[in-house]
């Protein structure tokens, strides 16, 4: 048998501001000085990027506009350059609706949409100081509570695009914005709390808790998803600043490097990089009980996510049009997408360090990693569709 005692003393000199240092570090200079290092190296990847899509894409296009824009003095002349470069050839194939599933994608980008509006205002609140660390549910709680209210914006936005990709079952759109994402993680969530009441955890979660869950989603969420698409259907369709061919150009083999699985990994990784460090203290403060609490650099973070997994989106669109390649709805959602790859990656890294060998540990972990990822891929996948989006009707 061991015994041990626990004697509380107040301690006179410790201000009530300042009871939470010893968890929080903040009086640590040298965390700071890390933490303004990470988020400058940030910064300058974010600037070089930036700076690096402004180069390509102004030099370039600046010289396909000078040469389509020339007189040419006769029609070979003409027909030589307008075979020399590709953006211009589909410029009639461009805003052509995507052949394959116009709705999944209209679903998807709702959800991302959704998402994304949930962080922001999460993380923008949080970095304001409305959250305090000593309630660690403060913050999975306004989550999914703005996650809930948010649902007129899942539903605005897939009618927006079904109704540009030209659908005609917006019942179907509306409901799956409404079940898809919301079903999936119910489903998961469900088997991993079964798990955890076999194993007699206290994470398990009670009973009553789902069923305020399910009033929320049915009873709130729902209708304000079809709220939304209502509005979203009574306006008007996207406007594009060229139509569309009756027939598809026939597209040409593409390079390896612009294969699908390349230009995921590629325009994934870049994003990953700017936060790879937020991302290691974020998975600490969930699954080793440590206190997260630096919001502020959360949210310069998270700006700078968003922003390079925008840019790279483009670069990597600019490329497919310019290789006479018109199918870019889905391949820039998927782009813009690719970092969550590299976070389940790091995830499964990650995982090694927790030192466990119970089943129920890997059930647990990857069923809320695999949530967790989907979630970044629906939002990154949104902002990079949208950003290619703005792209090309600029350019065209």
């Amino acid at each position: 048998l061991f015994n041990y005692d626990v004697i509380w003393k107040e301690n006179k000199d410790l201000k009530w501001s300042a009871r939470w240092d010893a968890y929080l570090n903040t009086k640590n200079k040298s965390a700071d000085r890390f933490r303004w290092f990470s988020i400058t190296r940030k910064m300058i990847i974010v600037f070089i990027l930036s700076g690096l899509v402004g180069v390509v894409l102004v030099r370039n296009l600046r010289n396909d506009v000078a040469r389509y824009n020339a007189v040419p003095m006769d029609e070979e002349e003409r027909a030589e350059v307008l075979e020399e470069f590709g953006w211009k050839l589909v410029h009639s194939d461009v805003f052509r609706p995507p052949t394959t599933s116009p709705l999944l994608l209209s679903v998807c980008c709702g959800t991302g949409a959704q998402l994304l509006s949930m962080l922001f205002l999460t993380m923008f609140f949080a970095a304001l100081g409305f959250m305090t660390p000593s309630r660690r549910g403060r913050l999975v709680e306004v989550q999914l509570l703005l996650f809930v209210l948010l649902g007129a914006v899942a539903g605005y936005t897939t009618a927006r695009f079904y109704k540009t990709f030209k659908g005609k079952s917006w019942h179907l759109a509306t409901v799956m914005t409404a079940m898809l994402f919301p079903s999936v993680c119910f489903i998961v969530f469900f088997a991993m709390d079964v798990v955890a009441v076999m194993e007699e955890s206290t994470d398990a979660v009670p009973i009553l808790t789902i069923f305020i869950l399910l009033i929320l989603r049915f009873g709130i969420s729902t209708p304000l998803v079809f709220l939304g698409a209502y509005f979203g259907y009574k306006q008007d369709a996207i406007e594009f600043p060229v139509g569309t061919s009756g027939i598809p150009r026939q597209i040409p083999e593409q390079p390896w490097f612009l294969w699908t699985p390349a230009t995921m990994a590629i325009c994934g990784i870049v994003p990953y990089g700017s936060c790879i460090v937020e991302l290691h203290m974020i998975l600490n403060s969930i699954w080793e009980d440590q206190v997260y609490y630096i919001f502020g650099f959360l949210f310069l973070v998270f700006l700078s996510f968003l922003t390079t997994a925008g840019e790279i989106t483009v670069l990597f669109n600019y490329f497919q049009l310019c290789g006479e390649d018109h199918r870019w709805w889905w391949r820039s959602f998927g782009n813009g997408g690719g970092a969550s790859l590299w976070v389940m990656l790091y995830s499964i890294s990650y995982f090694k360090t927790l030192e466990t060998n119970e089943a129920a540990t890997y059930v647990l972990y990857f069923g809320y990693m695999f949530i967790l990822c989907l979630a970044t891929f629906l939002v990154l996948g949104f902002v990079g569709m949208t950003a290619s989006l703005r792209f090309n009707k600029t350019i065209l």
